[in-house]
């Protein structure tokens, strides 16, 4: 009888508690208080009301989970179930998604905005097949160089240290192809690289060095478009296969939306920082066109030839080129 009644109230509670799924552990390098830590936060309480609880999601924001490499480990071991990334930081899992950031291929957010068009699907599918749920991607931006001395030709550039994020072997080839001497921090060590010298120049979108208050250590800012910066947050699948189908699909629209808001807000905020960096005293400074072609020359050469040393798949770098090529045309007569 006593065990009867032992599986009655068994039976009862789960009737009447929420079935937890657990807490998916997420980490982020974005700075608590940021607009993108905000937009996370709000799409996580909009899941945990949608999910009666059962998804909840907990972010743990300004790097505290260390460098990509250690959150990748943490993942692999069950501590964290994903992260937001940069492609370089999903370079072991995905290396394909490297071809969106390599340094000098676009030329203006037109041209980025009419490629992802067309691949932004395709890459999330491959980040899928890789074993991670991508939600879409954010824009950062167009990374500039930044430094303490004006830059506006590779003669301008030689033997100084330009960081490197750690883990990106493309932008470590690019840097040394113009004459620079790369060197690789995790994103958290930038500031007190930039402090003690260990750094000359750092390459980061208007928006980054304010956030990340790069922008009190350099004088200069080179008005070229170096490398298109983009995000995505990605969880492991087998975190979010634990999930049940209906839940899943309310992440998959709440995190989306979220995405969609980031992308489109993270211009407009760039915009402005771009504006703030200027008026900060930051100097602006024009690259010699010459020069500017000798450089996309120089670093599409080590682009191209990290692809064929397997950093990502060089027919991804392919078709996007022939796009970009048809663009450039049109653009030609239009003129």
């Amino acid at each position: 009888m006593p065990i009867r009644l032992s599986l009655i109230f068994v039976l009862l509670l789960a009737l009447v508690l929420p079935v937890h799924a657990g807490e998916l552990k997420i980490a982020s390098v974005a700075p608590e208080g940021s607009k993108w830590m905000q937009e996370m936060r709000k799409a996580a309480e909009v899941v945990k009301t949608r999910t009666e609880g059962r998804v909840v999601l907990k972010f743990y924001g300004g790097g505290v989970m260390g460098s990509d490499k250690k959150v990748l480990r943490k993942i692999r071991v069950g501590q964290l179930d994903g992260s937001t990334f940069t492609p370089s930081g999903l370079a072991e899992v995905y290396p394909d998604l490297n071809v969106y950031g390599l340094p000098l291929l676009f030329q203006s957010l037109d041209e980025v905005d009419r490629v992802r068009a067309a691949e932004d699907a395709n890459m999330r599918a491959g980040l899928e097949a890789a074993g991670f749920v991508s939600f879409g991607f954010a824009e950062g931006g167009f990374a500039k160089l930044m430094s303490n001395v004006p830059v506006r030709g590779i003669d301008d550039l030689k033997g100084r240290k330009v960081w490197v994020p750690d883990g990106d072997r493309i932008s470590y080839a690019a840097m040394q192809a113009l004459g620079l001497a790369p060197v690789t921090l995790p994103l958290t060590d930038v500031l007190t690289g930039l402090q003690t010298g260990l750094l000359d120049i750092v390459a980061t979108s208007a928006v980054g060095a304010l956030v990340l208050q790069w922008h009190t250590k350099v004088k200069y800012v080179t008005d070229l478009p170096l490398a298109y910066i983009v995000a995505t947050l990605a969880i492991a699948k087998p975190s979010f296969d634990k999930l049940s189908a209906p839940d899943q699909a309310v992440v998959r629209e709440v995190m989306e939306g979220a995405y969609e808001r980031l992308n489109h807000d993270n211009r407009i905020e760039n915009e402005k920082a771009e504006a703030a960096l200027i008026s900060s005293g930051i100097q602006s400074v024009k690259p010699d066109s010459e020069q500017v072609r000798e450089w996309r020359r120089i670093v599409m050469e080590a682009n191209h030839k990290e692809g064929q040393e397997g950093a990502f798949d060089p027919a991804v770098l392919a078709k996007i080129e022939t796009q970009l090529q048809s663009l450039r045309a049109s653009a030609a007569d239009a003129s």
